[in-house]
């Protein structure tokens, strides 16, 4: 599967953004998506996931509640929806997948294909 993160931009804090990250050359369906940030100066770290099996999503604690992961088969995209957004948001956005069961609570590494990724910016 390759795939394409898309929908970063400029906003200002409070408002919202929706990330799609699109699959090719195979389904998303049978994959754990996760959404990972890394802001400069900073270790990449899971914002989101969603499982392959039966589409259950995790958030880190500082998005729980604003951030929102979603699969649109027929689309083959995953989606991250994000509200109240603050400047600490800001970082570069990355997609990626994983058919490991444990993906989405695990270690990083178990996500093997990777997105270019889309750069979020959040001003104050």
């Amino acid at each position: 599967v390759q795939l394409q993160a898309s929908g970063g931009g400029l906003v200002q804090a409070g408002g919202s953004l929706k990330l799609s990250c699109a699959g090719s050359g195979s389904s998303l369906r049978g994959y754990s998506v996760g959404w990972f940030r890394q802001a400069p100066g900073k270790e990449r770290e899971r914002v989101s996931c969603i499982r392959a099996s039966n589409n259950m999503a995790y958030s880190a604690d500082s998005v729980k509640g604003r951030f929102t992961i979603s699969r649109d088969v027929a689309k083959n995209t995953v989606y991250l929806q994000m509200n109240s957004l603050k400047p600490e948001d800001t970082a570069v956005y990355y997609c990626a997948t994983s058919r490991h069961i444990y993906a989405c609570s695990g270690s990083q590494d178990v996500f093997a294909t990777w997105g270019q990724g889309t750069l979020v910016t959040v001003s104050s």
